[in-house]
C-alpha cells in the first residue's frame, strides 16, 4: 500500500537543498541511536533522517524499522526513515513492503553498468508505487561499512555528468556521487575530494535530483569539510562513526561500572550530543520549520 501525504524524506532534503544546508542522515543500529537522534532533532529544532541498513531487517525483521517509524511519527520536528545501501532486489522489495521506510537506497553498484541501470529503474518504480523515494550511486564509492556487504575489492569509479544523467533517467530522487569519497578509511593522504567534479554534477542535475554525501568519516570530516561539500551541492550527509564511535568507546569504558539502565541512558546521551554537533556543523539547526509537509 502506498504511503499517504507528502514523502517526509523528500520534503526534508528538498528544504535542505533550497536553503543551502544539509540534513544529517544518522546510520543507526539500535534503539539508543533512534531515541538519541530524535531527541537531538527536537533539542536543535532540526530535521533528521533515521537511517538503517539491511542488517537491521535481517537481524530483527521489522522491529527496528517500526520502532524508527513510530519515533519519527511522534517527533515534534520532521523525521524520516531511510534504508541505506540496499544491495539486493529481494531486500529492496522486502523493505518497501514492510511499511516503515520513507526512502530506500537502491544500491546496485556491484552490478555491471547496464544491469545496474535496469535494476535501479525497475526497483525505483516498485518503491515509487508505494510512496517511497529512492537513492542510487552512479560510479562506485570504494570501501566497506558496518552493516553493508563489503565492496572494497571493487574498483572505485568516479561519477561523471553523463552517468548522473543515465541514473536520473531511471527515476531516482537522490544521487550519491563518487568524487573521491570512500566508505571507511581514507588512507595516509586523507580525502582527495574533487570539488570541481561535484560542482559540475550539481549544476547538471539541479532541479532533477538532490545530492547525498557518503564517506563522511570521523577521522577527517569536521564542520569545514562538510560545509565545503554542502557548498558544492550536497543536501544530505550520511553520518556513522562520528556518533557511533564515541558510543562504542563509552560502552567499552563504562560497561563494568554501575547499572545497565544507567549505561544505556548515558550512552544514548553520548549519541545525542554528537548528533547535535553534526546538526550545527551542517546548518540544519533551527531549520525544522522550513520543511514543507503539506
Amino acid at each position: 500500500m502506498a504511503k499517504s501525504g507528502p514523502n517526509k524524506a523528500k520534503a526534508i532534503v528538498d528544504a535542505a537543498a533550497a536553503g543551502g544546508w544539509a540534513v544529517p542522515a544518522m546510520c543507526l543500529y539500535n534503539l539508543e541511536g533512534i531515541i538519541a537522534s530524535v531527541a537531538a532533532a527536537e533539542a536543535k529544532s532540526s530535521p533528521v533522517i533515521l537511517q538503517l541498513f539491511p542488517w537491521a531487517v535481517e537481524y530483527a525483521d521489522s522491529l527496528l524499522v517500526h520502532a524508527a517509524a513510530e519515533a519519527a511519527a511522534k517527533a515534534k520536528v520532521p523525521v524520516a526513515v531511510h534504508m541505506d545501501h540496499c544491495q539486493s532486489p529481494e531486500m529492496v522489495k522486502r523493505a518497501a513492503d514492510l511499511g516503515g521506510f520513507d526512502g530506500i537506497m537502491v544500491d546496485m553498484s556491484h552490478y555491471e553498468k547496464e544491469e545496474n541501470l535496469a535494476k535501479t529503474k525497475e526497483l525505483t518504480a516498485y518503491c515509487h508505487a508505494r510512496g517511497i523515494i529512492t537513492e542510487a550511486e552512479p560510479g562506485r564509492i570504494n570501501g566497506g561499512e558496518d552493516g553493508v556487504s563489503d565492496t572494497a575489492d571493487l574498483e572505485g569509479i568516479l561519477t561523471t555528468v553523463e552517468q548522473a544523467d543515465e541514473f536520473i533517467a531511471t527515476g531516482i530522487d537522490w544521487l550519491a556521487p563518487a568524487f573521491g569519497n570512500v566508505h571507511g578509511k581514507y588512507g595516509p593522504r586523507g580525502p582527495q575530494l574533487e570539488y570541481d567534479r561535484l560542482g559540475k554534477i550539481r549544476e547538471a542535475t539541479k532541479g532533477r535530483v538532490e545530492l547525498v554525501l557518503h564517506g563522511a568519516g570521523a577521522e577527517y570530516f569536521d564542520e569545514k569539510l562538510l560545509q565545503e561539500c554542502i557548498g558544492h551541492g550536497i543536501a544530505k550527509c550520511n553520518i556513522n562513526d562520528i556518533v557511533n564511535g564515541p558510543f562504542m568507546e563509552h560502552l567499552a569504558e563504562k560497561a563494568k561500572e554501575g547499572r545497565l539502565t544507567a549505561l544505556i541512558e548515558e550512552s544514548t546521551k553520548v549519541i545525542q550530543r554528537h548528533t547535535e554537533k553534526c546538526m550545527d556543523w551542517m546548518g540544519s539547526t533551527g531549520k525544522a520549520g522550513s520543511v514543507k509537509l503539506g
